[in-house]
């Protein structure tokens, strides 16, 4: 049974016993926490000690190959109130935004039925403003009856119906933490982009793919998005992309010598 002008904050975790902890405080606020998770570390024993309420769901479809709509879909499914908030391990809602949620969820009559978020990004530990990084809008609150599901496996979209707006407050993304963090992603998320290529027709990989996708990644994030006025974080952020971007064709290339 739904119950009426509720909220239920949806996360999907993976291995997060080092972010779990600070990502539940900032959603005790709500009236329910659903944790979908293919953890195999301290994860779901710490969420159970920090917040003992929390409904636990074990993500058992898609433990090869994880895929994020599946995930998401799966919490939803569980889900109990009328609004419906998905939320990462690495990110944090602050109390203007909680405020700012509260209002609407327990309002009688809002005109929308779904909201976007801006997101405040942090990288190595320093807020970044510019490379596309801010406001980097996430849709993230929906009213449930709006609501379908997510579809796409990686670059996952919510299905909605109805008008939407904006929230003024922002969310809290803590990625990019330390340099090790971003390799390990590097390594797992360029396979699976590798693969959405091919799958989707992606012509023969040929040498000069290579410089040219790699210079538009630079240009794009370190001149025209003016990434450069971040610093060194800046720097380092966009030449990891610039590097995701070669391993990503490489990979492609990788991929399409074996199956051809």
């Amino acid at each position: 049974m739904v119950v009426g002008n509720s909220l239920s904050v949806i996360i999907v975790a993976g291995n997060e016993e080092k972010m779990i902890a600070d990502c539940l405080k900032s959603c005790a606020f709500a009236d329910e926490v659903i944790i979908c998770h293919n953890s195999t570390d301290n994860t779901i024993k710490l969420a159970k000690q920090i917040y003992p309420k929390v409904i636990i769901k074990e993500n058992k479809l898609n433990q090869q190959k994880f895929d994020f709509a599946v995930a998401r879909n799966i919490g939803f499914k569980e889900a109990r109130s009328s609004w419906v908030l998905y939320l990462d391990c690495d990110e944090r809602i602050t109390l203007a935004l909680s405020k700012e949620i509260i209002k609407i969820t327990k309002s009688k009559e809002v005109p929308f039925t779904n909201y976007d978020i801006p997101r405040a990004n942090y990288f190595l530990g320093q807020r970044v403003r510019y490379g596309g990084t801010y406001p980097d809008y996430v849709k993230r609150l929906f009213l449930r009856s709006s609501f379908s599901g997510y579809v796409g496996s990686l670059h996952e979209q919510p299905q909605i119906s109805g008008p939407s707006s904006v929230l003024k407050n922002d969310l809290i993304h803590l990625t990019h933490r330390d340099l090790t963090s971003m390799l390990e992603k590097s390594i797992k998320w360029t396979v699976i982009e590798a693969e959405m290529l091919h799958d989707s027709g992606h012509p023969p990989v040929v040498w000069w793919r290579f410089p040219r996708m790699m210079f538009t990644k630079f240009w794009q994030r370190f001149v025209k998005e003016q990434m450069w006025r971040d610093g060194i974080v800046g720097l380092i952020s966009v030449i990891f992309e610039v590097f995701d971007t070669f391993i990503i064709y490489a990979r492609l290339w990788e991929i399409q010598q074996k199956r051809n």
